[in-house]
């Protein structure tokens, strides 16, 4: 299992909290290559993602076959980024990495090939658009300044934080 936390675009910092459970069934599986995506939020060709964003962004739970080999095409737009969850892997045929790993790309058009390396593998692939705006993180907060920081930090003391909404 893992839990993430996704950066909202600063309009958005005050929105009202939102927690979205993801039973397996609700989340979409594609055939990539040699192996699976479970597409958790964004699109795959013509598949989309269980989840709703705020802006572009992909979550994907890769599994790879044994020594089998993905393509991905990833819009040039987005940053991306790999954690490797389990097995080894050779990414474009050069840059090896394995369990526990965080692999991060620049910006750039063109495939990212991944290749299982003497086992399987499962990778979390996240990506998207850059907000472009400053990021301050503090603890659990993340906002565009120290000041909003503080302001959020004394909102949490006081019990301004409001209540996550439950979904059926």
């Amino acid at each position: 299992m893992v839990q993430l936390w996704v950066n909202l675009p600063k309009a958005h910092k005050n929105t009202q909290p939102k927690y979205q459970h993801l039973p397996k069934e609700r989340i979409p599986v594609v055939s990539i290559g040699d192996g699976e995506a479970r597409i958790i939020a964004g699109e795959y060709e013509n598949t989309r993602g269980a989840t709703s964003t705020f802006t572009p962004l992909n979550v994907w739970d890769i599994s790879i076959k044994e020594d089998g080999k993905i393509t991905l095409d990833i819009p040039a737009s987005h940053n991306l980024s790999l954690v490797i969850l389990r097995g080894n892997v050779i990414i474009n045929n050069s840059q090896k990495a394995s369990e526990t790993q965080l692999v991060r790309f620049e910006n750039a058009s063109g495939a990212v090939i991944i290749k299982a390396m003497g086992g399987e593998a499962k990778i979390l692939l996240l990506s998207g658009e850059s907000m472009d705006e400053p990021v301050v993180g503090y603890g659990p907060f993340v906002m565009n300044t120290k000041e909003e920081i503080n302001q959020a930090i004394d909102d949490y003391r006081r019990g301004e934080f409001g209540q996550i909404p439950v979904e059926n």
